[in-house]
């Protein structure tokens, strides 16, 4: 069992980091604007890449995956290097903290809860918690998005399978971690998933259009023309 303070501890470090907008903060520093403004109105990669910066958009994507793996991981070793040791730390520990940096991602407190929809920091939570299970994870997203060309096909694909492969390869609180994070992209993917059964989403790449109050929602939506997936 994990020590509940330690859970708590992770819990809290977690979500700090993961509320860290790196696509806001990106784009904001490279005279582009607010993100927010064009598009989904979300602040992950897939709305940067609308913005013609593929540098940007890839800088974000590894950025965004990064503070979930680092969440995971830091909370892991932070929790070794208390006494338990590293080989001995309960499995809970960096998954509530992966978890917590998602939610952080998708509701960051500095933003007034409006943020992402969370894939790459859940990508980069379950490659830092069980890689093998990332790396099929990632390997889905990856053959779905060159197969269709919509991120938040590839993306729900990819999160759905990641539960029943971490029974398979990792450890049950890592299969209950991960089948929170799919609970809630889809939560995060819903108006997605209607304009997919609707053969209106938008395909990866796609140029990106004013975020305007008669054509877009506001930025704390799920709605937009787009496939926004991050």
């Amino acid at each position: 069992m994990a020590d509940p303070l330690a859970l708590l501890l992770a819990a809290l470090g977690g979500y700090l980091l993961g509320a860290v907008p790196f696509g806001l903060v990106l784009t904001r520093l490279a005279g582009l604007g607010d993100i927010r403004a064009i598009g989904s109105g979300n602040i992950g990669a897939t709305n940067v890449l609308r913005t013609g910066r593929k540098d940007l958009a890839l800088a974000t994507l590894l950025l965004d995956s990064g503070k979930g793996a680092i969440a995971a991981l830091g909370a892991q070793a932070l929790a070794g290097w208390s006494g338990a040791g590293w080989g001995t730390v309960a499995p809970a520990v960096p998954v509530v903290a992966g978890v917590a940096a998602v939610v952080g991602h998708n509701y960051p407190v500095w933003l007034l809860f409006r943020g992402g929809k969370g894939v790459a920091t859940t990508l980069g939570v379950i490659l830092a918690t069980a890689w093998p299970v990332g790396l099929l994870a990632c390997l889905t997203w990856l053959t779905m998005a060159v197969l269709f060309r919509y991120s938040s096909l590839a993306a729900l694909t990819a999160l759905s399978v990641a539960p029943a492969l971490a029974l398979a390869l990792a450890e049950r609180p890592h299969a209950a971690g991960f089948a929170v994070l799919g609970l809630l992209a889809w939560w995060r993917h819903r108006d997605n998933v209607r304009r997919l059964v609707n053969g209106t989403e938008s395909r990866i790449g796609q140029a990106a259009k004013p975020a305007s109050a008669a054509a877009a929602p506001p930025p704390d939506s799920d709605g937009g023309s787009d496939e926004e997936a991050r």
